[in-house]
């Protein structure tokens, strides 16, 4: 048998073919993996663009709580940059592309104004118009070169429920028994919270920590408190406020500061006498501060009723029995775990069934221990130890504290958020992805 040459042998092998159908088929399939691959490519540029607006929205608004407008839109910049290169991926944000405003969430709508702090808007685009459009593989086939693609985000801030109105602690919140908590009243600690028996949680108020299976029970368990089951939630903070804490105490000696509220009326600091105080001494309208040496305390004498000052001292402080504080804060740098102390009945805020107005505030880098019978209308104590107080606490119109150790309260409280009323705590803002 006569043996035939590789390429004759080729040529009438038939061992393997595709028909006219089987090529045009597999034709088809790359068409359809390369068009796939150039919509796959959009779609990754549109998460790399929401990613980078998403990042770039929040470091503008967490600068611009502290910093100047240009300041802000430099960070949003910078993260951009850093995420997309713009020697890669070309223009994808200008200084137009972010717009400070307001956000309102019932309509998801979102208003500019360049003097706002409360929320942002930022766009970033590959888009033709800018020359950096994405570019496609096989649709350039039929005329398609490339996608404009566009995302935005909005950040807004925003103030949690507990930090309004509600215990927030660092660590432990201890509470005892017989106490009750209505109006949605929040209680919340990074570590875990304590509760004895016989306390009432209305079907709003929220009990918070890390995780809620760390709270700690007497053996009666949920049966003796009331609601407790129910108002248990997940969750951590940062209690951000803690950290500008000493510099809003210092800033407070100013009456032009940011933090003076709007009833200090005069320009000058008094400085209080080393002697015994009388109510006198303090007029309505002025800043006062007083410098104590050797653990010396500053008393304010029974019954005395403060109105419409600001108090900032190195001292300790000592209230005395019935003490009244109205639109009045207490601010001192003093570290000792009694640095804020009472005697019995001390009213922090107007009695004014949660009016405007009328809020006072106890500011403190050491702790706050108050006896029984501490009355809080529209009151806020922020302190970095402990916050200690007794039996017969009333905090039903609107009662803040915050402290960067324990909060520890007795029996026979009774505390409720108010909701309105507290216009005049201090705080530092959270935020938020709104849209």
């Amino acid at each position: 048998m006569k043996l035939l040459s590789a390429p004759a042998r080729f040529i009438k092998d038939d061992t393997g073919f595709i028909s006219t159908f089987g090529l045009t088929l597999t034709a088809m399939m790359i068409a359809l993996g390369g068009i796939a691959l150039d919509v796959a490519n959009a779609y990754r540029m549109r998460t790399y663009l929401q990613v980078a607006a998403d990042a770039a929205a929040h470091a503008a608004l967490y600068t611009r709580e502290l910093h100047t407008r240009d300041e802000s839109i430099q960070a949003a910049l910078d993260v951009v940059e850093s995420f997309l290169p713009a020697d890669v991926y070309g223009q994808v944000i200008t200084y137009e592309d972010i717009e400070f405003g307001t956000w309102d969430r019932d309509t998801e709508t979102f208003t500019p104004n360049s003097m706002s702090k409360s929320a942002v808007m930022i766009n970033t685009l590959q888009v033709a118009e800018r020359q950096n459009s994405v570019g496609t593989y096989m649709l350039r086939l039929v005329g398609f070169d490339d996608w404009n693609v566009r995302r935005a985000s909005v950040f807004e801030t925003y103030t949690p429920t507990c930090f309004r109105e509600g215990f927030v602690a660092q660590d432990l919140v201890d509470l005892q028994s017989g106490n009750t908590y209505t109006n949605g009243f929040c209680i919340h600690s990074n570590d875990h919270v304590e509760v004895n028996s016989n306390n009432y949680f209305n079907n709003d108020t929220i009990v918070s920590m890390p995780d809620r299976s760390d709270i700690v029970l007497p053996n009666s368990g949920f049966d003796s408190n009331d609601g407790l089951e129910d108002a248990l939630r997940d969750g951590a903070y940062q209690l951000r406020i803690l950290n500008r804490l000493s510099s809003i105490i210092d800033a407070l000696n100013d009456p032009l500061s940011e933090y003076a509220p709007d009833y200090i009326t005069s320009d000058l600091v008094g400085l209080l006498p080393l002697k015994k105080l009388d109510p006198a001494d303090f007029v309505p309208g002025h800043i006062y501060t007083r410098t104590c040496g050797g653990g010396a305390a500053l008393q304010i004498p029974n019954g005395t009723k403060l109105e419409d000052i600001v108090l900032v001292t190195d001292c300790k402080v000592k209230f005395g029995q019935g003490v009244v504080l109205e639109n009045t804060i207490i601010a001192t740098s003093n570290t000792d775990a009694k640095s804020i102390s009472a005697a019995s009945g001390v009213q922090v805020g107007r009695d004014d069934n949660c009016a405007a107005d009328g809020g006072s505030q106890l500011l403190t880098m050491g702790g706050i221990e108050v006896p029984a019978d501490l009355k809080v209308y529209g009151g806020q104590m922020i302190a970095k130890g402990n916050i200690e107080f007794s039996a017969n606490a009333n905090g039903i119109e609107g009662a803040s504290f915050i402290s960067g150790a324990t909060i520890s309260g007795t029996s026979n409280m009774t505390m409720g958020f108010c909701g309105d009323g507290m216009e005049r705590n201090f705080e530092a803002l959270y935020f938020r992805l709104a849209n």
